[in-house]
């Protein structure tokens, strides 16, 4: 819900109602239904609004609260603020509207800042305190809600999305080559860099306060992190499947909490049918909404991506209003360029399905449930985990798992992937040590037992993948006006889940230990053939949806891309990257793109990702080096 920008110059000068306006208009598809600024002194903050919860003019925001000490700005959801509010009545704050936005005004005037981390939620926070003049931005604990910020020559900027920078003079677009490096090391960024030069991320589950005066840099203060290292042992799998069930349907239901028409995603597979069971109960239709794809020239493995015959099965059983959407290999050119503006801060695989689905969904919804987390809180991916669960130690496993996770080019092939230019202003070591850090932060983790190793992978995921998934998730949704939530991302269901031992999460694990990786053949099926993730889940949602879909193979939510870049979309594709007029080329070698399009092509090696990637970054320097304006 909303889009939110502000400028606070740290040198006193007065800031600019223009400039501000400018800003948030630049991220107006955020908050479509509203806009509102407050302007004072040398602070200026700017709303978009999408109205969720109280659509009437009582939610409208910049608010104060009632003493007047606070004023807020904010983007999201705070799903337990009818509880915070009735114990905030009980100290005598009083209400004038029923919107969430409120109880941060009046929980501020309570508690101060620390109340943040009482947020069962996601969101995006900029709360000015009028008396002391301090500036504070905070981030719910998961990053489900994005805020970037930008210091330079004692203006700080800070919005939902970067594109609202380009709004401000003190901004200029310039390529950061680490970044580069570890995008195209990962196809994500471990660190809160951006591609963006002086852009940074708040990290989730953190509050920086500003004051004003000489800032450079600010420090980020963290409230919150997760912590798979402490199982419950002594917990049964029963325990585990009744607890699982109960808090889950709890959350669906918390996050179903709207003044405006919620609708659901609907997959063929386990988490979002679920979710999609137990919203059904709670309204008297719900809509649900499925992408698949035209599977005419598709071959090998890709046959089976089109899941719309299990979602339609799953609508038909649950009793949905249900809609499609058909994507083929000609909506690739017409959605990229329109993905990468609105994603900026390229992440992980291909996304334009997501792009598609959701503006499918905003024409009947303005809330829709996702079903990510799931498959990160309950060891949804078992063949990466079986990579390294057999480590000795902790740098056994650190070289096991970045080996895995240089999901695009090797540290050895950098020299060969970047321009000379580029080359010489990475460290060819900084990749490592930025995936080694996101463990390290943790002094907790342990690295003795098979369980100890999974747990670390279940940590470095929720804390590197999973924040990828909801910033696409985030962007591609708010393009269309489109709040997406995440049930699996409960407060409450994640505290729980956390504590439920492996041996209950992956069914097979004690038969994986006495696997001899080392026998021919064993290792393949080691990484491939195992498909027994969440398996406490799934015994706990079997009263909810049919066995056929709890049984069901796990597929991701992805377009058979390896068959249309050899097929339909392979001019398209050399269009786009061999082309003397290819942007990108300053900074990644032409020789080494054409070696890989032509490897894939060729079939020798499947380069889809890889190939996702380089497209996505020459769309990213027409659109943002280039100024290059898309065509409607």
């Amino acid at each position: 819900m909303c889009g939110i920008a502000g400028i606070f110059n740290l040198n006193g000068e007065n800031a600019s109602l223009k400039l501000i306006k400018e800003m948030a208009s630049r991220i107006a598809h955020r908050g479509p239904d509203a806009e509102g600024f407050f302007v004072e002194k040398n602070l200026a903050l700017g709303h978009r609004r999408l109205s969720i919860l109280d659509t009437s003019e009582k939610g409208a925001q910049p608010m104060f609260s009632k003493d007047k000490t606070w004023v807020v700005i904010f983007n999201g959801c705070i799903y337990n603020y009818l509880k915070l509010k009735d114990e905030l009545v009980k100290k005598g704050h009083k209400f004038i509207s029923t919107t969430d936005t409120e109880v941060i005004t009046e929980g501020l005037s309570a508690y101060g800042p620390d109340y943040f981390q009482r947020f069962d939620g996601m969101f995006a926070i900029a709360a000015w305190n009028t008396k002391t003049e301090t500036l504070y931005l905070s981030r719910d604990r998961y990053g489900i809600k994005p805020l970037y910020y930008f210091i330079k020559n004692k203006t700080l900027l800070f919005s939902s999305e970067i594109k609202a920078f380009m709004g401000h003079p003190a901004f200029k677009v310039e390529l950061n080559p680490v970044a580069l490096n570890e995008y195209f090391t990962f196809q994500n960024m471990f660190t809160y860099q951006t591609l963006f030069d002086g852009v940074i991320m708040l990290p989730p589950a953190n509050t920086v306060e500003i004051k004003q005066g000489d800032v450079k840099t600010l420090t980020h203060s963290s409230w919150w992190d997760y912590d798979f290292s402490e199982p419950d042992n002594t917990m049964s799998f029963d325990d585990a499947k009744n607890e699982t069930e109960r808090l889950f349907k709890i959350a669906v239901e918390r996050q179903m909490i709207s003044d405006v028409p919620v609708g659901s995603y609907l997959s063929g597979g386990m988490d979002s049918g679920s979710i999609t069971a137990i919203a059904s109960k709670h309204t008297k239709r719900l809509t649900t909404f499925t992408a698949g794809f035209d599977m005419s020239s598709v071959t090998g493995v890709e046959a089976n991506y089109d899941e719309r015959r299990d979602a339609e099965l799953m609508a038909n059983y649950f009793k949905t209003e249900h809609y499609e959407q058909v994507i083929n290999a000609g909506d690739l050119s017409w959605s990229l360029p329109r993905v990468v503006y609105h994603l900026e801060d390229l992440r992980v695989g291909m996304s334009y399905p997501n792009y598609y689905i959701s503006r499918l969904a905003s024409k009947f919804v303005k809330v829709c449930l996702q079903g990510t987390g799931g498959d990160e809180l309950y060891g949804g991916y078992p063949w990466r985990y079986y990579r390294v669960f057999q480590s000795l130690d902790q740098q056994s496993f650190f070289n096991n798992y970045y080996g895995f996770w240089q999901r695009l080019v090797k540290d050895e092939s950098k020299k060969e992937l970047f321009t000379n230019a580029i080359y010489d202003k990475i460290d060819i070591n900084e990749p490592r040590q930025v995936f080694e850090r996101v463990f390290t932060f943790n002094p907790k983790l342990k690295y003795a037992t098979p369980e100890e190793h999974i747990n670390n992978s279940l940590y470095f995921e929720i804390k590197t993948f999973l924040p990828g998934l909801l910033l696409v998730g985030d962007k591609l949704s708010m393009a269309n006006g489109l709040e997406e939530r995440f049930p699996f991302l409960d407060n409450d269901l994640v505290n729980f889940a956390q504590k439920i031992p492996v041996k209950h999460k992956l069914g097979n694990l004690e038969l994986m230990k006495k696997i001899d990786e080392n026998e021919t053949g064993n290792k393949k099926k080691v990484y491939t053939e195992f498909d027994d993730g969440k398996n406490v889940l799934r015994k706990a949602m079997m009263d909810f949806i049919p066995e056929s879909i709890i049984n069901r193979k796990k597929q991701g939510f992805s377009a058979p891309d390896e068959s249309w870049y050899r097929g339909e979309n392979a001019a398209y594709i050399k269009e786009l990257l061999l082309n003397k007029k290819t942007v990108s080329s300053e900074f990644i070698d032409p020789k080494f793109v054409e070696k890989i399009v032509n490897e894939h092509t060729n079939q020798r090696i499947n380069h889809r990702l890889l190939i996702w990637s380089f497209m996505n970054f020459e769309w990213w320097c027409r659109l943002f080096l280039n100024n290059e304006q898309i065509e409607n």
